[in-house]
């Protein structure tokens, strides 16, 4: 779970709403893109990005059959005005959709929301399960720096929860980043710092305890969430009046209610965050097709010396939870 795709064509979203911010793709070469915002560059991208022929070929190099797929979450567009970010968020959905129909051997789509309006997001979180039939949804770590806690946003999370849509939670403006702009330390620092904000105003805002149903993966084995639980607990205990002042419970206790991915690139941090959450609540991810991501697919996790049902749980059976899945329906 949690790799990345793109449409192959995008339409130019910005002359058609008459203002820029929006992705389009300037195929410049056979097999490669540039994502532009307006006239600025943002990143070099390969076919393996939109191809999902090419996608499975380099997914069977590594073992692996399925994989869930989701968008690049620049392409979120939470800072748009609500109905142009709705227009763009069913293209996105759409074309994931018809993906999962066109592969359903090989491919699970989650689908976006236009999260900047709670009443059109929950109108597409409906067409998503209801017409599409999508599993699950990304979101950003903050919607336009609001936090994921703000109860402005708890009838989104209350409709996945009625509705039984899986949710991802994927970094993006990352705080900071005009202030870090070298080393490229939003990608290094910020996305670790991001998913811990998001799973911190999550649990201290009362939002999973309200909502035991809702089922929540955290992008990046959740960040450095899980690996600061120590200071969490204590900041906590030693200054409720300031921690505990909307959930009166332990942070701690939150762990293994969520799921997290296995991207750490590191097998001591790994094990680490096994013996927090279980492998009941880590599912491999990859963030294919992306540098940072894990290039070849869960192969450092064979040095580990997991035994064979907690590879199981990993590999696959953990993320069939997360999304509700038969895993029948994947048999060759």
């Amino acid at each position: 779970m949690h790799s990345h795709i793109l449409p192959s064509e995008i339409p130019d979203f910005s002359k058609k709403f008459g203002y820029e911010g929006f992705i389009r793709l300037h195929h410049h070469k056979e097999g490669a893109a540039r994502m532009m915002q307006g006239e600025k560059f943002f990143r070099e991208i390969k076919s393996n990005c939109w191809d999902p022929g090419l996608r499975i070929q380099e997914y069977a190099a590594h073992g692996t059959q399925v994989q869930v797929v989701c968008t690049i979450p620049v392409m979120f567009s939470y800072w748009a005005k609500p109905k142009d970010g709705l227009e763009v968020a069913k293209f996105l959905n759409d074309h994931i959709a018809e993906l999962q129909h066109n592969y359903p051997k090989h491919y699970i789509s989650l689908g976006t929301l236009p999260l900047q309006d709670t009443k059109l997001a929950i109108q597409e979180l409906r067409r998503i399960k209801e017409d599409l039939r999508l599993p699950g949804i990304q979101i950003g770590s903050n919607i336009n720096d609001k936090n994921l806690g703000e109860e402005s946003l708890f009838p989104i999370f209350e409709a996945c929860a009625d509705l039984g849509i899986a949710v991802m939670v994927h970094p993006w403006n990352m705080m900071g980043t005009e202030f870090m702009g070298k080393y490229w330390l939003p990608w290094l620092v910020g996305m670790p710092a991001e998913t811990a904000r998001a799973i911190a105003s999550m649990i201290f805002s009362g939002t999973l305890e309200r909502l035991p149903k809702l089922r929540v993966c955290f992008a990046h084995a959740g960040g450095s969430f899980i690996p600061t639980i120590g200071r969490l607990e204590h900041g906590f205990n030693c200054r409720p009046d300031l921690v505990a002042i909307d959930n009166p419970i332990n942070p701690r206790e939150y762990l293994g209610k969520f799921w997290v991915d296995s991207i750490t690139h590191d097998a001591e941090l790994t094990r680490y965050i096994l013996s927090k959450v279980g492998p009941q609540k880590m599912a491999m991810g990859s963030d294919y097709p992306f540098p940072l991501g894990d290039l070849e697919i869960g192969a450092y996790l064979e040095t580990m010396g997991l035994n064979d049902k907690d590879k199981a749980w990993i590999y696959h059976k953990s993320a069939l939870e997360w999304l509700d899945l038969d895993p029948a329906f994947f048999a060759s």
